[in-house]
């Protein structure tokens, strides 16, 4: 059985009240309930871990490695501006998908430059809650080869 992390970085657990015009209605149970089947109806194993903490993603994507065939991944602000979530994504050997709810190149300039994609096979953004799914699909995808 294929095995994925899904992890969301900072202020994703105030999904559905957090400017729903830009992020949607959809809390982050209501996200990771619909990964969660998406993933089952694929006899896909999903973990999920989100934080607000650097250290914390970093030490799931690190443990990760022991048990997990790949990363779906939203590192929310951080896609801007860690190199160190960077860095694990890629010394994780882990192939990652980055996901984001909104498309963040119609959003403001800052969000159009991405730090963790480089370590990402691909990146799927502006679908909503579609953009996890798609980005499961696209993962395992890239798994199958």
């Amino acid at each position: 059985m294929v095995a994925l992390l899904l992890a969301n970085g900072p202020n994703l657990n105030l999904l559905g009240t957090r400017e729903p015009d830009v992020y949607g209605a959809a809390t982050l149970d209501d996200v990771v309930g619909a990964v969660r089947a998406h993933a089952a109806d694929r006899d896909v194993e999903v973990r999920d871990v989100q934080s607000n903490h650097e250290g914390d993603l970093l030490e799931a994507i690190h443990e990760a490695r022991s048990w997990a065939d790949g990363l779906v991944i939203n590192p929310g602000g951080w896609t801007h501006t860690s190199v160190a979530l960077r860095d694990a994504i890629a010394a994780s050997g882990l192939p990652a998908v980055e996901v984001h709810l909104s498309n963040v190149h119609a959003r403001e300039p800052f969000r159009h430059t991405s730090v963790t994609a480089g370590a990402c096979v691909g990146v799927v953004a502006g679908f909503g809650v579609a953009s996890y799914l798609l980005g499961v699909d696209a993962l395992l995808g890239h798994l199958e080869g």
